[in-house]
């Protein structure tokens, strides 16, 4: 596999050139082709914020690779084009070179189920709640979702607050859902073995014995240092930014552990110890 990328890499750095101008000219046709009231063509390029990082050598990995070194191709286009980066290569020390090649890059934070009080947010579930509503509605409107598709209120919101805001999670833990499912209305119990199903075959997996403590930390502080293990886990949605406003409306950014992972015995664990021992530090036991 590797090979092939290598091969496939190289023949589109010969071609690159001619590529981009093909691209250009069917835009600049379809730009002519537009009805009168929209003048522009928008291209997004989705889901590239999923690539997986490679490393190239150098302190380099594919990230850097892909959006740095070829940033002169991917700003050729004569089109306004919107690129979905990886938030750890945003927060990298290639982020003045994201700015310089391109803008700044906007990050889009979850949805807030809880605020940083660990006290659940009503408005950002409201919007989860919204996202399933829409979905179904747009095949029957005349449902009703939390007595015909969920069981109740509740547990629509359960496997809301499990997301951590994250919508592709949403998605994700409905599709589990209806694979456990013969018939509706969504019980609570399954909602849950969806939730157990995730939190096993996925995210206890995604982390390292050194890094349940690290996890520990950002749960109690909701902050996270600027480093590649701290990036890594925004990487992988181990751990998810939200934004909030302050008293004088100003953004304010902060972090927490995604909700899948406080369940697991290892997170447990740590935050244990690490709020033991910072009782111990404070009330000076030994």
């Amino acid at each position: 596999m590797p090979k092939r990328r290598e091969t496939i890499r190289k023949q589109v750095d010969t071609y690159s050139v001619s590529l981009i101008t093909a691209l250009n000219e069917f835009i600049e046709e379809a730009q002519q082709k537009l009805p009168e009231e929209k003048s522009k063509i928008v291209v997004i390029a989705d889901n590239l914020d999923r690539i997986i990082p490679l490393e190239k050598g150098n302190d380099r990995t594919s990230h850097e690779e892909i959006f740095i070194d070829y940033s002169s191709q991917l700003t050729a286009l004569n089109c306004h084009v919107v690129y979905t980066v990886p938030i750890s290569l945003a927060y990298s020390s290639q982020a003045t070179e994201l700015r310089n090649r391109y803008a700044t890059p906007q990050v889009l934070p979850m949805i807030m189920v809880k605020n940083r009080h660990n006290q659940p947010y009503s408005q950002g579930l409201d919007k989860l709640k919204e996202v399933i509503e829409k979905r179904i509605h747009l095949v029957d409107p005349t449902i009703d979702i939390d007595t015909q598709i969920f069981d109740s209120q509740d547990t629509r919101i359960e496997l809301c607050a499990m997301t951590g805001g994250h919508v592709r999670e949403l998605m994700l833990l409905m599709q589990s859902v209806m694979r456990y499912i013969d018939d509706f209305p969504i019980t609570t119990k399954i909602v849950r073995r969806a939730v157990s199903d995730a939190r096993d075959s996925t995210y206890r997996n995604a982390v390292s014995s050194e890094e349940w403590p690290k996890l520990a930390e950002v749960y109690l502080s909701k902050t996270i240092p600027n480093d590649e293990d701290y990036r890594s886990l925004l990487f992988r949605r181990c751990v998810l930014e939200y934004r909030e406003s302050n008293a004088e409306d100003n953004p304010v950014r902060w972090y927490d552990v995604h909700p899948l992972i406080e369940g697991t015995s290892e997170f447990k664990s740590a935050l244990r110890e690490l709020t033991n021992s910072e009782h111990s530090a404070v009330s000076g036991q030994p």
